[in-house]
């Protein structure tokens, strides 16, 4: 059976039952996409427990950073993946082995191998999308700053 992209529920649900997940590309940099994701990760808004991955940190927002996902301390529902391209299958196969039940591939990046490896597998594999956009569109919290500001509109607010 040949893969296709999961629709919104699919992602939602996948998001629904996940309790952890593994960032592969974590930095401390909060100039970084995986900073900013990892930050919104650990807020109250997201119940999940997060284990950052990246052979370069100790230890990223606080949290404890492990080297490789063969390192972490159990099976992640979610690898959510910031790593270049060519790198992604690689990934792929270390999520596989990790027990991972999602490959989650940024917003911006894809690899058709990566896909065939994780959905052959058995993984759910989402492609090209955003944890943190897709946790917040489905929580009501969607907001540059990660939080809900109440507010339902496209129109800008004259102040």
């Amino acid at each position: 059976m040949s893969w296709e992209p999961p629709s919104a529920g699919e992602r939602r649900a996948i998001l629904r039952r996940s309790r952890t997940v593994a960032v592969v590309g974590a930095s401390s940099n909060p100039a970084r996409a995986s900073n900013f994701v990892l930050t919104y990760l650990l807020s109250s808004s997201a119940d999940y427990e997060v284990w950052p991955v990246s052979p370069r940190e100790d230890e990223i927002l606080g949290v404890k950073a492990y080297p490789s996902l063969a390192e972490l301390p159990g099976e992640p529902d979610i690898v959510d993946v910031f790593r270049r391209p060519d790198a992604l299958p690689g990934v792929a196969r270390e999520a596989v082995a990790a027990g991972a039940k999602a490959f989650w591939m940024q917003l911006g990046l894809h690899s058709d191998e990566a896909v065939e490896i994780a959905h052959a597998a058995g993984l759910d594999v989402v492609s090209n999308r955003c944890l943190k956009i897709e946790h917040a569109r489905f929580h009501g919290g969607l907001h540059l700053a990660g939080f809900d500001t109440g507010v339902i509109s496209s129109r800008r607010t004259r102040g």
